[in-house]
């Protein structure tokens, strides 16, 4: 009976570091995705703003008027 509970014992110590560690895991998983989505953000501002810049770029050049006459 004794050495039931002393596995049982053991297998409550396991999961509870396993938890620990799922947890850990879980926090460093949160971080790196805040940083990924904050970095996506960055790059879809960036993205636009040269889309735009190379817009203004081809409204001013003669062959995009010559096309749309």
């Amino acid at each position: 009976m004794i050495s039931e509970f002393q596995q049982l014992a053991k297998k409550i110590d396991q999961l509870a570091a396993l938890v620990q560690a799922t947890r850990s895991e879980n926090a460093d998983l949160r971080c790196q995705l805040a940083e990924a989505v904050a970095s996506n953000d960055e790059l879809r501002g960036r993205i636009q703003e040269a889309h735009e810049r190379v817009s203004t770029v081809l409204q001013h050049e003669p062959f995009a008027e010559q096309e749309s006459e």
